[in-house]
Formats: C-alpha cells, structure tokens, sequence
C-alpha cells in the first residue's frame, strides 16, 4: 500500500494549493461549502538512485515512490473521517494574512481533530451499546472500555495521550502525527508552490529559492515518520517505495502487493552502494554481496529486495 498523507487547514490557510503543489493535480479551490468530496492525488518523489539502479539491472522503466494524498474538503467531523486511514496529517495554517495567527489555528486544527474523534467513538458506542444487548461479553467488555475512550475525549485529551489499546476499528486521527506546515513567508509559499507545479521542472527551479513544497513536505515526513526507501527492479521495471525504518522484508513485501506477503518464501537483497560498486547483480552475488534473508530481515535505506514468493 501507498504511504497516505491528509492535509487538513482552517478555511482560506491553502491546504488546496498545497495539495496542487504536491500532486499537481490542478484542484479547484473553492470554500468549503461549495466542496462535500475531498481532492485526492498522488504525490511522485524522485530518487536519483533509482535511474542508476535501472541502468545496471536493464530495467524497461523506473517508477518512482509516491504518497497519495487526501485533502479533506472541511474540519468538520463528517469531513476529516476520510482521513481515518492515513499515515500522518498535514496541518495547513495561515502565515500571510494580515490577521495570521499561525499558534491559534493550530489549536484549533487540534480541537477540531480531537471534536472529530469525540463523534467517531460516540457513534460506534451507541451502536455497540445495542449489540451488547446480545449479552456477548466481548461487545460489554468493548463498551466499558469506549465508555472511557470518550470521558478521555471529553476531557480534551487527544488519544495520543490514551495509555491502554485502542479497538483498530477507531483509526483516531489525534493519535497520528501532526506535522505543521505555515503558508506563507516563514514557512512554504503553498501558492507561489503551486502554481509552480504547473512548470516544467527545469522552469519551476529558476523562480524558487530553497527546496520544493513537495521536498520540504517529504523531508518531514521522512523525518515524522522515520521513513526509509527500498527498491524492486526487473527487466521490467525498477521501483522505488517507502517503509518505516525498523520493517521487515515481510513489511516490505506486503508494501509491494499482499500477495507477496502472503506468499513469501525469502528475498535476495543487495546494497545500493554494492550494486553501484559490482556493475551487476551477478557479479554482487559472485563477491557475496547479495544475501539470501527471510522475512524478518530488518530492511535497510537503500536495499534493493528480489521478493521470491508462492501463492
């Protein structure tokens, strides 16, 4: 699966320009009654190894790692559930207007998050609630237990803060990482960002100073996140991904399809570095350097995994 981001942001602060100047998907941006579906795209991340990863293995085409990328049409409760399933959130706040308050809208970016979770375990209590009425014990035990989910949330403490297990069904958005991003001179141009993604990139380059939204972003993310990237390549293709560092090859696996995972019987693996330095993965293996491992190798940055598997 995609590494997913949502971008949440008070009316007027540019989470849609953002969104555009990461995926360049040329999203409309109208206020928030006029929208009731969110944007959703994909942000590409080159890799500059990945070229040479396809040069050496002869692969017909690269594919580049990528984010999808979900921006919620408002902060209400109804609006953010689309976010429920991503990785981290990208909170978006106003740091140009003459009444910009970067610290407040972030308080209440974080309200509305917490108001958003509040809702999301009320509605599942009450339908719990009724099924109880079955006299199962596992679904009493699941109502004691929202039962406190929901005085923790009703006494505005995120579930970031929740020191038991959560039910994996809630997917709460105050437990997954927030990372800020101002628009505006202190922090990313999300308009001047986006319309530069309708450039060609050698174009976009000579009206920025510094980094790219879409590299400023994935920085942090990497950063947030403790990501590392891993690559497959073929005589078809050589691809790019992202894995949380600290995964397996069975993470990795299914990160690539789940029938890999399912499937998996070991991977042969060979440092980028190692690859480079060989010419070919033959001659990697020929000097030891491509390793059979099994699925719970930890994967490191710049591993490039041969994923053998049976369905």
């Amino acid at each position: 699966m995609s590494l997913q981001v949502g971008i949440v942001g008070l009316p007027n602060a540019g989470k849609t320009a953002l969104f555009n100047a990461l995926t360049h998907a040329g999203a409309k941006v109208t206020a928030y009654a006029s929208v009731d579906k969110p944007h959703l795209g994909m942000a590409v991340v080159p890799d500059e190894r990945l070229e040479q990863i396809a040069a050496i293995i002869g692969s017909a085409k690269t594919t580049p790692g990528a984010i999808r990328v979900v921006d919620a049409p408002g902060t209400g409760p109804a609006h953010l559930g689309v976010l429920r399933p991503a990785d981290a959130l990208l909170a978006v706040v106003d740091g140009f207007s003459e009444s910009a308050d970067p610290a407040r809208d972030r308080e209440t970016l974080r309200l509305e998050l917490l108001v958003a979770d509040r809702d999301h375990v009320e509605r599942r209590l009450e339908r719990v609630r009724r099924e109880a009425k079955s006299g199962d014990p596992a679904l009493r035990r699941e109502v004691a237990e929202l039962e406190a989910v929901l005085a923790h949330l009703e006494a505005e403490r995120p579930l970031s803060e929740w020191s038991g297990a959560l039910p994996r069904e809630l997917e709460p958005l105050t437990t997954k990482p927030l990372v800020d991003v101002e628009n505006g001179p202190g922090g990313i141009d999300c308009l001047l960002e986006a319309e530069l993604a309708e450039l060609p990139d050698e174009e976009a380059v000579a009206f920025r100073e510094g980094a790219s939204a879409l590299d400023e972003v994935v920085r942090r993310l990497r950063d947030t996140l403790d990501l590392i990237t891993f690559f497959t390549a073929n005589e078809n293709e050589a691809r790019s991904w992202f894995l949380r560092r600290g995964g397996t090859a069975l993470d990795a696996a299914g990160a690539v399809h789940s029938d890999l995972a399912r499937g998996f019987i070991r991977c042969e693996v060979v440092r980028f570095d190692e690859l480079v330095a060989s010419g070919s993965r033959s001659e990697a293996a020929r000097h030891g350097l491509q390793r059979l491992e099994g699925k719970t190798y930890v994967v490191e940055d710049g591993d490039i995994l041969n994923i053998r598997f049976n369905v």
